[in-house]
């Protein structure tokens, strides 16, 4: 079968080499790989800024979806011709976050081939309305938008950061909870897009740096309930200048640089912020029943093909997308 590693020699973050077919132990499930997607994490695996060290021709990528070809011993979750997705947290099945363990792409290798072998617990059903290149996205972005908006409902006020795959998902999320969505970008044409997706102002922190100030001033001076950070470091002072009094800050990413955290103006907000960790395997079912219910379809910026993933992750990198980034296999 054809896959990618991370290539570490200095050419393209990934390299295509041949491998044979996995053949599925009891337990486990054989999928056939049909779509994948990228995250922010993905990059970092493969250019050697992870924190965790990734071993030389690891596979990346902790997001897959596609058909169990075959079963091994004892499986009873799934049937051979089934619609699967990964689990970001291949482990973590129910309850309280318990530890970060072995995870796709850094511990064990991803979905980024045509064939990977896998314990049955730690796959789900793909919703039946998606398309696989659809499904792909869910695992990680769509997971952490959920987890990270838990709680939002009518009345509340959600501020997301960016047009990436998790603020978009947040945003959609929280839309159909019926909370009001404002968003900062950095174009008028991603804000005429945010619009379209629900949210009802977006802020352009280019050309307002001090976009804390503005949400507040749109919400009436009382800010949002909750900010969904992205950037970490670089954005944190400003989603504190943001957020109401008792407001949560749900962190999922530190994606930019900068000074970090105002302690003092962070303790008179009262706020709470919060790690997200993506979420369970029970979080993921109950995530895509609402999916499946509300029939949201996920947003896609690019679909490459297999052939082209080093062009998928070089798209990545360039930080223009609006929502995720898909590899079809």
């Amino acid at each position: 079968m054809q896959t990618f590693q991370v290539n570490g020699d200095g050419g393209p973050v990934v390299a295509p080499v041949e491998r044979p077919v996995p053949v599925p132990s009891a337990g486990e499930v054989l999928v056939r790989v049909k779509a994948s997607s990228l995250n922010a994490r993905d990059l970092r695996i493969a250019n050697g800024t992870y924190p965790v060290p990734t071993p030389p021709g690891r596979i990346p990528l902790s997001d897959g979806a596609g058909i169990v070809e075959a079963v091994g011993d004892g499986v009873s979750r799934f049937r051979v011709g089934d619609r699967v997705m990964s689990t970001f947290h291949p482990t973590w099945i129910y309850g309280a976050f318990p530890k970060w363990g072995e995870l796709y792409g850094v511990q064990r290798d991803g979905w980024l081939t045509e064939y990977i072998a896998v314990d049955e617990q730690s796959v789900v059903g793909v919703p039946e309305h998606l398309s696989f290149e659809e499904a792909a996205t869910l695992p990680c972005a769509a997971l952490t938008a959920w987890s990270a908006v838990s709680g939002v409902g009518a009345g509340d006020v959600l501020l997301v950061q960016g047009s990436g795959g998790v603020s978009v998902f947040a945003l959609q999320f929280a839309r159909l909870a019926g909370a009001r969505v404002l968003a900062t970008t950095s174009s008028a044409e991603k804000a005429r897009r945010l619009g379209a997706l629900g949210a009802s102002d977006v802020v352009d922190y280019v050309s307002t740096p001090e976009w804390g100030a503005q949400v507040r001033a749109l919400t009436g001076g009382r800010g949002a309930d909750l900010v969904v950070e992205i950037g970490g470091a670089g954005t944190i002072s400003q989603s504190i200048a943001a957020i109401t009094e008792g407001g949560r800050i749900s962190l999922v990413g530190n994606l930019a640089s900068g000074g970090g955290m105002d302690l003092t103006r962070f303790f008179q907000r009262g706020a709470t912020l919060r790690a997200i960790t993506v979420g369970s395997r029970s979080d993921f079912e109950q995530m895509n029943r609402v999916i499946s219910r509300h029939q949201l379809r996920p947003v896609v910026d690019r679909v490459f093909p297999f052939d082209e993933t080093p062009d998928a992750f070089s798209h990545f990198e360039k930080g223009s997308r609006f929502g995720k980034v898909v590899i079809s296999h």
